[in-house]
């Protein structure tokens, strides 16, 4: 894709494109049934999308992913924040 493209998004949400392929590359090798790993990941999805989370919603998350397993999609846990 073009660099201008890029360019755009991150003008948009203020994220970094290294900062999303970090965390899509994160998530597609993450075990979604081992809570560390997915309280970790709820936690970065929270601080890249500027969004606080607290320990009850960490943990709200976190039940939820871990009963959806390794069926959870990125789109699952954009629904879920």
């Amino acid at each position: 894709m073009q660099n201008s493209f890029f360019k755009a998004i991150e003008n948009k949400t203020g994220v970094s494109m290294e900062e999303l392929f970090t965390l899509a590359n994160t998530i597609s090798s993450a075990d979604f049934s081992n809570e560390d790993q997915v309280r970790k990941i709820v936690r970065k999805v929270g601080m890249v999308a500027k969004k606080p989370v607290s320990k009850e919603l960490e943990d709200e998350l976190t039940k939820s992913i871990l009963q959806k397993g390794n069926s959870l999609s990125l789109t699952d846990i954009e629904k879920l924040l």
